[in-house]
C-alpha cells in the first residue's frame, strides 16, 4: 500500500497542507505587526484580525452556530448578527474609543461620514444580502482613514483607533441597517432565507473595511508617527 505512494504525490501533500498555513501565518504576521505600530496591544491586534476572522466561519457547539446568532425573523426572513463579520469588531470598537478615550463628538462625526459613503455605495440584493462593486467597496476604508487625520492629525495613536471604529460602525449602520428594510421587503430566494448582518465570510464589508482603514492610515501617516513610539 505505502509502496504505491510515490515522493511525488507525497511532497504535493505536504506542499498542499504547507502552503494555506504559510500564507495565513504571513498574513497575520504582517496583519498585527501593522495594529501595532500603530499603537494597538498584540491582544487587540489578535482580536481584531485572528478572532474576528475565525468567527466568521461557521463554529459550531453543542449543535448551536455562534457565529451566527439569530435575532428576529420578519416577511419569511430570519434575520442575524455573525460574531467575526459584525459583533466582535463592533464590541472591539467601543472598547478602542473608551480606552484610547477619544472624544465622543469626533467619534460621532468619523461615523457619520463612513455611513453616508456606504450606503451610497452599496445596495441590497435578494439572493447576496447587502452588497458592493469593486472599485467603490474601497470608499468607506478611505474616508474613514482621511476623516481621522481630519479629526485626530495630532494625535497617531488615537487617529488608527478612530479610523477602525468609525469603519467598522460606519459600515454596520450605512450598509447592513440602513438597507436592511429593503432588504427584507423582497421574498427570500431559494438561495436562503436568512439575512445575516456582517455574514459575508472573510470579504464581508465590515470586518475588511475596519481592517483596510487602519492600513492605509498607517501608510499615509508612516513617516509622522512618534520618534518615541
Amino acid at each position: 500500500m505505502f509502496a504505491s505512494i510515490s515522493l511525488l504525490e507525497i511532497a504535493r501533500w505536504i506542499l498542499s497542507v504547507a502552503i494555506p498555513i504559510i500564507l495565513l501565518y504571513v498574513i497575520y504576521f504582517v496583519l498585527t505587526k501593522a495594529f501595532r505600530y500603530l499603537g494597538f496591544s498584540p491582544l487587540e491586534s489578535i482580536l481584531i484580525v485572528v478572532v474576528s476572522f475565525l468567527f466568521t466561519f461557521p463554529i459550531i457547539v453543542f449543535g448551536y452556530d455562534i457565529s451566527n446568532i439569530a435575532i428576529f425573523s420578519y416577511n419569511n426572513w430570519i434575520v442575524g448578527i455573525n460574531t467575526g463579520g459584525a459583533l466582535i469588531p463592533i464590541i472591539i470598537s467601543i472598547y478602542l474609543i473608551i480606552r484610547r478615550n477619544i472624544p465622543l463628538m469626533k467619534v460621532f462625526i468619523g461615523i457619520l461620514v463612513v455611513t453616508v459613503v456606504t450606503f451610497f455605495v452599496t445596495k441590497p440584493v435578494p439572493s447576496q444580502g447587502i452588497v458592493s462593486n469593486f472599485p467603490d467597496w474601497l470608499l468607506p476604508g478611505i474616508v474613514a482613514c482621511i476623516s481621522s487625520i481630519i479629526l485626530l492629525r495630532k494625535d497617531f495613536n488615537k487617529g488608527a483607533t478612530l479610523a477602525y471604529a468609525s469603519a467598522t460602525i460606519g459600515v454596520l449602520i450605512g450598509a447592513d441597517f440602513l438597507h436592511l428594510y429593503k432588504l427584507l421587503s423582497y421574498e427570500p430566494t431559494k438561495l436562503g432565507t436568512t439575512a445575516v448582518i456582517g455574514g459575508a465570510v472573510l470579504f464581508d464589508l465590515i470586518f475588511i473595511t475596519g481592517i483596510l482603514s487602519v492600513i492605509i492610515y498607517g501608510v499615509l501617516l508612516y513617516k509622522y508617527k512618534p520618534a518615541d513610539r
